[in-house]
């Protein structure tokens, strides 16, 4: 099981949240082409190792977060 820790409401199991993907991803802007589009859906980086996600406190308060967590662990900081 894991717990995320929501800054609002403290740790609360995984069931409650929405994974949002990676975090930090650019929106394009101005004359994109269709490569660029289909780079920023689809393409995201997948480490082992610490990695930084956005997750929407969906069954609680509602709000959207960053934290960053280890892909082989699950551990959370």
């Amino acid at each position: 099981m894991l717990l995320i820790p929501c800054p609002f409401c403290g740790p609360r199991d995984e069931t409650e949240f929405r994974y949002g993907g990676q975090a930090g991803i650019a929106y394009p802007d101005g004359e994109t082409t269709d490569g660029e589009w289909a780079a920023y859906v689809f393409m995201r980086d997948n480490p082992k190792g610490w990695f930084h996600e956005r997750w929407f406190h969906a069954h609680g308060c509602r709000t959207w977060f960053t934290v960053e967590r280890h892909t082989v662990t699950q551990e959370i900081r």
